[in-house]
């Protein structure tokens, strides 16, 4: 489902996630797509297009989210809540790894998430790499 969403509201968003995606940090000016605004609570489950439910995210991030508001921990094997762009901080969810190509899970959210999204798939460490030895990664934004 898509909804009209207001071009002074997409400028608020890109800017606010410093036009990075809230989900993997991937900096869009990195890539060669365009990210899109993505709707934290599905509209499918009633969710809105206000500031507060809507992230910027990058395109796989967001196919991979879906209309998912839950996902499985691992490690403990409950389902816990997505991690929330808008109410949760990044730097307590989540962490790099210590050369900064894959996303560590600090909480079982974290986790939930980074597995459910697939934030450390193998073409995305690669080029996390990459980025990192031409000085573009990590950004510096905790959104």
């Amino acid at each position: 489902m898509s909804a009209y969403i207001a071009s002074d509201l997409r400028r608020r968003i890109r800017d606010h996630f410093d036009h990075c995606c809230a989900y993997c940090h991937t900096a869009e000016r990195l890539t060669v797509v365009t990210f899109e605004i993505e709707h934290i609570w599905p509209m499918s489950a009633g969710g809105q297009s206000v500031f507060e439910n809507l992230c910027l995210a990058c395109p796989i991030c967001n196919r991979h989210k879906a209309d998912r508001t839950v996902a499985i921990d691992f490690t403990s094997g409950d389902e816990v809540e997505l991690f929330h762009p808008q109410r949760d901080r990044w730097t307590d969810h989540f962490d790099w790894n210590e050369d900064f190509s894959e996303i560590v899970g600090r909480t079982a959210r974290g986790r939930a998430t980074i597995a459910a999204l697939q934030m450390n798939r193998p073409q995305l460490i690669r080029i996390r790499r990459i980025w990192v030895a031409i000085a573009e990664h990590p950004p510096t934004t905790d959104q």
